[in-house]
């Protein structure tokens, strides 16, 4: 079996020295024909979001074959695994490359963000009306101009606002499509669709795989097998990214104390919210708080 390499965004930075960027957070670029054809399976370690203008590319996702043509949108987030990159000699498209971190500090909802997410798990690749090209297209200049204006102090700040708006725009795409969509779904796909909808209700006062499954009437351990089967992650690994992504924001953008927040979260005392806090994102509750809030 070949070894799956992890994707670097400070690498892709270096390989695309043209590229308009923040430090290691995000990164944009319009010519497609110099991106780096990787060898061998790329597990991404942060999200790419490509629009396709002209020609086409295929690759593999997950073992997945995709296509990707003119007015196509490619949305590929972390742990996903890409290979056999090719595109076509006529390959025209825009594209951004942003870290998970930066992701977690720039969005404030957390249910619609994880919600693009997961469909785009299932839907890496979608079609866009004229109307919603047009204006990713103008998301994608506006952000290029903004992230090169190096001697604006409020750059980083100007740059989180409009990929805010672009991922609710973006959320609004996957809402369309949700919408139209009515065929058969199957029994896993159901089950956990159903399972991330309770989390998002429950997420802040509890935290057991064994009470999602009682409620969901299955036993844990189908729950377990099921939506690793569907999303490639256990019950767990979702409930932690639902609650780390909350106290983010929390500890972001909210005047509260940790210990409040600690109780506002379920959890027993501060102390174990500051061992859940570093043990998930690296740093400490407070350490958090100084290098992000507002």
């Amino acid at each position: 079996m070949e070894k799956i390499i992890d994707s670097s965004l400070s690498v892709a930075k270096e390989e695309l020295s043209s590229t308009d960027f923040i430090e290691d957070d995000i990164l944009l670029f319009d010519d497609m024909r110099k991106t780096p054809i990787p060898v061998g399976p790329r597990r991404m370690t942060f999200i790419f979001v490509a629009l396709c203008t002209a020609g086409s590319t295929r690759y593999t996702i997950d073992g997945r074959e995709m296509e990707v043509k003119k007015n196509d949108l490619m949305f590929v987030s972390e742990r996903h695994v890409v290979e056999n990159l090719s595109m076509s000699d006529d390959i025209q498209g825009i594209s951004m490359v942003m870290s998970m971190n930066f992701y977690y500090e720039t969005v404030r909802n957390v249910g619609g963000m994880l919600s693009m997410l997961i469909f785009a798990k299932d839907h890496p690749v979608v079609s866009l009306t004229d109307r919603e090209t047009r204006v990713f297209t103008g998301y994608f200049r506006l952000l290029k101009a903004k992230t090169a204006e190096t001697e604006n102090p409020f750059r980083r700040n100007v740059v989180q606002a409009l990929v805010l708006a672009m991922f609710y725009d973006l959320c609004g795409v996957t809402s369309r499509l949700q919408t139209g969509s009515d065929g058969p779904k199957l029994r896993a796909e159901v089950i956990f669709s159903t399972f991330i909808k309770l989390v998002e209700a429950n997420f802040c006062r509890e935290r057991r795989v064994a009470w999602y499954a009682e409620k969901m009437c299955i036993t844990p351990k189908y729950l377990a097998e099921t939506v690793r089967q569907v999303s490639k992650s256990t019950p767990n690994e979702w409930i932690d990214k639902y609650v780390t992504f909350e106290l983010r924001l929390r500890l972001k953008n909210s005047t509260k104390s940790i210990k409040e927040i600690a109780a506002d979260m379920n959890f027993p005392n501060q102390s174990f919210l500051g061992k859940y806090f570093k043990e998930h994102v690296g740093q400490s509750p407070s350490a958090y708080r100084r290098t992000h809030a507002m």
